[in-house]
């Protein structure tokens, strides 16, 4: 029964991340015509871009195989199983070990392959030098993800998010280690990285590639891969949330405490966005080749929290 009960939070955290991602893309965008002192679009407007192109035309390159076709179903489907595993609304992870971080970890990377490839397969130069801008960038990340994840993995004990998520909402796993600081810092600038943010947004560079590995997509698939890289988003942030600060988060479920901490995991995410903008609003793009720079000083930031984690201090 209790296995039950947390596969439906699974459900409903999943549902509920899909439903508010574009509410958050929008006030992305609120953020940015604030900061640039414009008017800009309303904070519904993604709502109402996606419902516009799945009621439009699907037209499908000639060149283009069943690869390009079922990658926004796959890229859809794969945010979701990966919110429903983690640990949103309550300490416990939905899946348990089922859906461990390395999982998580693999669902990334099934991600990343598949919006890669489908810009490949749609044979637009646009959208190749889009998916081979996603390839590299995900070489360079994903080793500072998968390091820090490692270091929280050994100090918990467990692989499982949920019992990392407890034990450093129980303050078994102190702030105050160094290991814990210099991984928290790497994973939220990986993290920044992954929600596709200036000055990292460099395979969706609009004003250099037309929106990357999206080039050739229309209607209804565009619609569903725009929404899934919302929600990819609130994805990343949420792990992020999950990992570090999981205050709030609903120690027994019952409704009552499932509310408060919809409440605060709203608040914590609204705060993220609220950074990010100001972040992404005051650099430019980088130039890829100065990417790497950037990446292998995060990547060293976690080196040291694992040399610390190693020598136990």
């Amino acid at each position: 029964m209790p296995e039950m009960k947390l596969l439906l939070i699974g459900l409903v955290q999943a549902v509920f991340l899909l439903l508010v991602a574009p509410f958050f893309t929008g006030l992305s965008r609120v953020l940015r015509a604030k900061i640039h002192s414009r008017k800009g679009p309303s904070i519904l407007q993604d709502y109402r871009d996606i419902f516009k192109l799945i009621k439009r035309q699907e037209v499908v390159p000639f060149q283009a195989s069943w690869v390009f076709r079922i990658t926004p179903y796959v890229i859809m489907a794969t945010m979701l199983l990966i919110a429903m595993m983690i640990p949103v609304l309550t300490l416990q992870a939905p899946l348990g070990m089922v859906g461990d971080l390395i999982v998580v970890v693999y669902l990334f990377t099934v991600f990343r392959f598949f919006f890669s490839i489908a810009g490949l397969d749609s044979g637009s130069g646009f959208a190749g030098i889009g998916a081979s801008r996603e390839m590299a960038l995900g070489v360079l990340v994903e080793p500072t993800i998968i390091l820090v994840l490692f270091v929280v993995a050994l100090l918990s004990g467990s692989t499982d998010l949920g019992i990392i998520s407890q034990k450093m909402a129980t303050g078994e796993i102190s702030y105050l280690s160094p290991a814990i600081l210099l991984g928290m810092v790497a994973f939220a600038v990986a993290t920044f990285i992954e929600s596709g943010k200036i000055p990292f947004d460099l395979a969706e560079a609009e004003t250099e590639i037309q929106e990357g590995p999206l080039t050739e997509y229309s209607g209804r698939s565009l619609a569903i891969l725009k929404w899934s890289l919302g929600l990819k988003q609130m994805v990343v942030n949420a792990l992020y949330l999950a990992i570090f600060f999981p205050f709030g988060s609903a120690a027994v479920v019952n409704p009552f405490s499932i509310l408060v901490s919809t409440v605060l995991f709203l608040l914590k995410v609204v705060v993220i966005y609220v950074i990010a903008a100001l972040l992404e609003n005051s650099m430019a793009r980088f130039v890829l080749f100065k990417t790497p720079a950037v990446t292998w000083v995060v990547f060293g930031i976690a080196m040291l929290s694992y040399v610390f984690y190693m020598v136990n201090i």
